[in-house]
């Protein structure tokens, strides 16, 4: 493995075990580090492996949930893809829309899990105005999932912008990129 390789592994490890300090429902950086390793890993196996490593790792302390696990790194995998398209022109602009795709795709599949309870009693009739409801009852978590997908990403791009002005053993070669 490169130092590049390293420093970004580094960083989504760290930012990982964010998710494992108390926070706000919703705000932690799993967004972020799907569009970060996404954007910055040129190895498509590594811009998915790493960031799914660090999220399983993080999983282990805080528990295992179920139905509910496989739809967050359903969703997970999505924000990583949104973040291999972000990697053929990182600009603010497009971290900061890459990180609303981010927030929006994961709001809108993570709470399909709760129109469609496993439990013999839903939580929402199956009709358009229990998918109403269940996305209304999720808002308060999207704006806190959009805030924290918007932070954590600024922290991280801007984070790694400056390592990589101040150590040039971390840039890509022009023939590589």
């Amino acid at each position: 493995m490169n130092n590049r390789i390293l420093a970004i592994a580094a960083i989504v490890f760290v930012a990982a075990f964010l998710r494992l300090i108390p926070h706000a429902p919703n705000f932690s950086p799993i967004g972020a580090i799907a569009l970060f390793g996404g954007a910055y890993l040129n190895r498509k196996y590594l811009a998915y492996l790493i960031p799914f490593a660090a999220l399983l790792i993080s999983d282990v302390f805080l528990g295992f949930y179920g139905l509910g696990m496989l739809v967050t790194y359903g969703a997970f995998a999505v924000s990583i893809f949104i973040g291999t398209q972000l990697k053929k022109n990182i600009t603010w602009y497009n971290v900061a829309l890459s990180s609303l795709a981010s927030s929006v795709s994961f709001f809108l599949i993570t709470n399909l899990v709760f129109f469609y309870p496993t439990s013999i009693s839903p939580l929402y009739t199956h009709d358009l105005a229990g998918v109403l409801n269940c996305y209304a009852a999720g808002l308060p978590y999207f704006q806190n999932t959009f805030a924290s997908d918007l932070f954590y990403s600024s922290l991280f791009f801007g984070a790694f912008y400056l390592l990589n002005i101040n150590i040039p053993a971390l840039q890509i070669e022009k023939s590589k990129a």
